[in-house]
């Protein structure tokens, strides 16, 4: 672990510089711990065995700087469900970036096998027989479809047990770690990226791979001004984080651990999606700059009588307004207005009824909600109309599917808003327009989940490789 860069006036240079400890800059090290290289990984957060959020133990937020949920080794996807979709066209497309179908199913398999190795499961969720053949029938019945993938759980207990192993053999290797230190800038001289900048001091490398993961969207859409690095606008999900009984979702959670289910909306045609559903787990509050929103826990040790997941709504924008993440952090901003720094929770049932929900009526309500850290309130004050609509009619669909998931006494909490950054172009070595600038990962909107984001890191530490051997 280096603690100081620097000595006097000397700077140490590194061969590979990847910032952000999360899965894609995780399994961009492993990739390059064979190589040789004097590769050294920056994260502005703690190692996973520093990372400590206080409302374990207390109620209320803390608002610490950074947020260990969201920042440090692992990345947010250390505290998430630990759900491995194993598909490539799930959360991302990787056939996008390895060429052909057959390359992006061996790139997952190769991704899988790196997790299993840490200790991941062996236990694989599939959906497959009969069972698997009702749910998508009753779906198709409602005018919605089932997506059938085989997924393993790791659960948000173990996934820091597995991130450790993980971190630990890249330092055994001789990958170095720098935490605690924020990125401010990358250096870019004669065109080419030659490091980057932490305030005054200067880190040089031969290449630089940014992957910092969905909280560092912002950050990462910086430098995408301020240096001209070549992108396009992708989507955004909102909606909110549904919590039901347990009992309601067990007989499709036992078919499919983490189902997906598509719908198109009657009245405006927007597709609604369930996601990251967290079965017997916990609704948590994340912090982001500016604004809250929720997110969804499930673990091994430790289970609720609830089971949540997200209802997002896709929204696309065109010229003149395409940037969706303006637009999203607009959304959140107003329900974090709306629920004083807190999400917002409101029965499905007031929803419906256009009222707010009370202290009182969340308090007698027969669903009990996991995340105390919440405002009672009215989420069509905080979400668009349409949104209120796609959310209220999808959770009609959806009952028709998983009976009871639109009882009066279903909660929900918002906001629940998936960024995806912009999308920063590359080519089929995960390098910009920037010569030796590679990116990978969420954060710079090429992934959306813990695989998609993993196989991006690895492809990027592959396209450095190839420039390496190139010289």
């Amino acid at each position: 672990m280096i603690s100081d860069l620097t000595s006097g006036n000397a700077v140490i240079d590194f061969d590979v510089i990847i910032v952000g400890a999360g899965p894609a800059g995780l399994f961009a090290a492993y990739e390059l711990a064979e190589l040789c290289l004097k590769v050294l990984v920056i994260d502005s957060g703690k190692d996973i065995d520093k990372r400590y959020c206080p409302m374990s133990s207390v109620s209320s937020c803390d608002h610490c700087t950074p947020c260990s949920i969201l920042c440090g080794v692992g990345g947010a996807g250390a505290y998430s469900d630990g759900t491995l979709n194993l598909r490539p066209d799930i959360g991302g497309d990787l056939s996008e970036f390895t060429g052909d179908d057959e390359s992006a199913w061996e790139l997952v398999d190769y991704v899988d096998s790196i997790y299993l190795k840490y200790g991941a499961p062996q236990k694989v969720y599939s959906a497959t027989g009969k069972d698997a053949e009702m749910l998508k029938r009753r779906a198709a019945s409602a005018g919605a479809r089932f997506i059938d993938i085989d997924q393993r759980h790791i659960g948000s207990d173990n996934s820091t047990i597995l991130i450790a192993s993980m971190k630990d053999d890249l330092v055994s290797k001789g990958i170095s770690f720098l935490l605690g230190s924020k990125v401010t800038d990358i250096i870019v001289e004669d065109e080419k990226c030659r490091g980057v900048r932490l305030g005054d001091k200067s880190i040089r490398s031969k290449y630089t791979l940014l992957a910092p993961g969905r909280v560092g969207y912002e950050w990462m859409n910086c430098l995408v001004s301020r240096h001209s690095i070549r992108y396009s606008y992708s989507g955004v999900d909102i909606g909110v984080r549904v919590e039901v009984p347990s009992v309601i979702m067990d007989p499709v959670t036992k078919i499919n651990h983490d189902p997906k289910f598509h719908i198109y909306t009657r009245r405006y045609d927007d597709h609604v999606r369930t996601f990251c559903t967290n079965e017997h787990g916990f609704v948590v509050k994340e912090e982001y700059e500016g604004f809250v929103a929720t997110n969804g826990h499930s673990m091994h040790s430790k289970v609720s009588e609830n089971t949540n997941f997200a209802f997002l709504v896709h929204v696309e924008l065109t010229h003149p307004m395409e940037n969706t993440i303006k637009y999203g952090r607009s959304v959140a901003k107003l329900a974090t207005t709306i629920g004083g720094g807190r999400p917002v929770i409101q029965r499905l049932g007031d929803l419906k009824r256009g009222r707010r929900s009370t202290s009182s009526r969340i308090a007698r309500n027969a669903v009990v909600n996991t995340l105390k850290d919440v405002t009672p309130g009215d989420i069509s004050m905080a979400l668009p109309h349409r949104m209120v609509m796609d959310i209220i009619e999808g959770l009609e669909v959806l009952s028709m599917i998983i009976p009871g998931v639109d009882s009066d006494c279903t909660l929900l909490y918002a906001p629940e808003v998936k960024f995806y950054s912009l999308k920063i172009d590359v080519d089929h070595t995960m390098q910009t327009n920037i010569p030796s600038l590679f990116v990978a990962g969420d954060g710079a909107g090429l992934s959306r989940d813990l695989i998609n984001s993993s196989a991006t890191g690895v492809l990027a530490a592959r396209g450095i490789a190839f420039h390496v051997n190139k010289k």
